[in-house]
């Protein structure tokens, strides 16, 4: 059976831009012109679909799509019969409920009765429900944060990256009801065959991620100094020791969340570490 797999990704956009960038740092090769829909990888069985966020749930329901990246905003407001395959990192964002800047907030029955507009209805009827909250909820596609500088709506619900185009369009940011970033989904009939091409593409991405928090440390100590070190290095098992032309010294290499070296640093020249250098990692393979 055909293993090749298709891909669906947003044509245009950050999302889209951080894909493709996904995709090509994992050795995947793929050349998709401006404005081309479609594209094949000349170095890895998988296909690409270029298409609108909103459409990507549905092809991949539909089977014409096999995988697709979308931002779990979108994949929870479209409600397909699809699976979350991997949750990959990026575009974070949250969805937001934003009001008038002169207006005062103290709580969520803020907007108990009022209109809002939003683009994505299910996922704010759900929170305000949750919240024992009934307002009227007007669905419309873009330009969402006109809607109450034209008398549409009281406020809006949308989503927020740095805020600064609410600010624009005169309104605040005050409660957060979604928090997303992008996310693989796929189709849950997928065959055997492009399960195990999905498998192959997860352990390259799982690998760049893996390689992303992650840093390759080295450093010149004192050999009585080493045990000491080799406590505060919470790495992969066991430091590699290196002897040095000082017989007195060594150097020490290791691999160590960067959040930990962090954590550690003044630690680790306490116990004698000279000459500390931090190298990151393209991809980490465990």
């Amino acid at each position: 059976m055909e293993n090749k797999i298709r891909l669906a990704v947003q044509k245009s956009g950050r999302l889209s831009e951080g894909s493709m960038k996904l995709i090509r740092d994992c050795g995947i090769n793929v050349s998709n012109g401006i404005g081309k829909l479609k594209a094949v990888a000349s170095n890895f069985p998988i296909e690409f679909l270029f298409l609108r966020d909103d459409d990507i749930p549905g092809y991949v329901q539909d089977n014409i799509a096999d995988i697709g990246i979308i931002g779990e905003n979108v994949f929870a407001e479209k409600q397909k019969e699809v699976a979350v395959v991997h949750r990959l990192g990026f575009s974070r964002c949250r969805l937001s409920l934003a009001i008038p800047k002169t207006a005062k907030y103290s709580d969520i029955s803020y907007f108990q009765d009022s209109a809002i507009a939003t683009s994505y209805p299910n996922l704010l009827r759900t929170y305000l429900e949750g919240k024992g909250v009934k307002a009227d909820i007007h669905e419309i596609s873009g330009s969402v944060e006109i809607a109450p500088s034209i008398g549409l709506a009281d406020a809006v619900c949308d989503i927020v990256s740095s805020g600064s185009t609410l600010f624009t369009n005169g309104l605040k940011e005050v409660e957060t009801i979604f928090r997303s970033e992008a996310v693989m989904i796929g189709n849950k009939e997928m065959s055997a065959e492009k399960k195990e091409t999905l498998n192959q593409l997860l352990f390259r991405i799982e690998s760049l991620q893996k390689a992303k928090n992650n840093k390759y440390i080295l450093l010149n100590a004192p050999k009585d100094s080493v045990d000491a070190i080799k406590a505060l290095l919470p790495g992969m098992k066991s430091p590699t020791i290196m002897p040095l032309a000082d017989e007195n010294w060594v150097s020490i290499h290791s691999v160590i969340n960067e959040n930990d070296f962090w954590a550690q640093i003044e630690a680790i020249k306490g116990a004698g570490a000279q000459g500390i250098l931090v190298v990151p990692i393209e991809k980490m393979v465990l």
